[in-house]
């Protein structure tokens, strides 16, 4: 593939480490695509893709899926107009595979490595509720008004099949060796910030924006 003159950003970090809300926020700020693989795999089972049927037995494990169907999936999002000025990275790569496709593809501006103790990305993640409409809620920190139900769409909420303590101490043994190895890569670039994703989505918005 050559090589596009697009820039962008990339998220990496552990899996609940906060990726997909700063990425949000970023694409608030910046202008760019918010291009996550989660929401791409997500809408490739929800529209039933070959595709889409694929991976739904990978996800439903909590495993990974497999390189060449999320470099696939990538590929073809990175086509659409709206990422033409720039893009975000949610949740790719996460193998060194996934990421000799990316720098074939593009060149990045910033790769932002956001640091969370592994003990809070549990409590994080198994207290996670979702609304079939993508709305998302934590058991502790933000709760829904009505117990169980989504304040904005009235669906029942559900936890993910891949958000169970099981399936999280597995997808953070993946994250330690499969994901975490692809950070050197890009810091003999120059181009890794590391920053504490502690605390409330905005403060951590706030050291964010202060590398970019």
């Amino acid at each position: 593939m050559a090589q596009s003159s697009r820039t962008g950003i990339m998220l990496i970090g552990a899996p609940g480490s906060g990726k997909g809300t700063q990425a949000k926020k970023l694409k608030e700020s910046l202008g760019y695509a918010h291009v996550s693989t989660g929401d791409l795999l997500r809408a490739a089972v929800k529209q039933g893709t070959e595709l889409g049927k694929q991976a739904k037995s990978f996800m439903d494990a909590g495993g990974l899926v497999p390189d060449e169907l999320v470099i696939g999936l990538l590929e073809e999002a990175l086509t659409k107009p709206e990422t033409q000025q720039g893009f975000i990275l949610d949740g790719f790569p996460r193998t060194a595979v996934q990421a000799e496709a990316l720098d074939a593809k593009v060149s990045l501006d910033k790769v932002i490595y956001m640091k969370v103790p592994f003990e809070l990305i549990e409590e994080r993640i198994t207290g996670r509720r979702m609304s079939k409409s993508g709305h998302v809620y934590h058991v502790k920190y933000n709760p829904p008004e009505t117990e169980g139900v989504c304040d904005v769409t009235g669906e029942e909420l559900y936890q993910r099949s891949d958000d169970t303590p099981e399936k999280v101490q597995e997808r953070l043994d993946k994250f330690v060796a499969e994901t975490q190895p692809v950070v050197p890569r890009y810091q003999a670039k120059g181009i890794v910030v590391e920053v504490d994703g502690v605390g409330t989505p905005d403060e951590v918005f706030v050291r964010i924006n202060a590398v970019l």
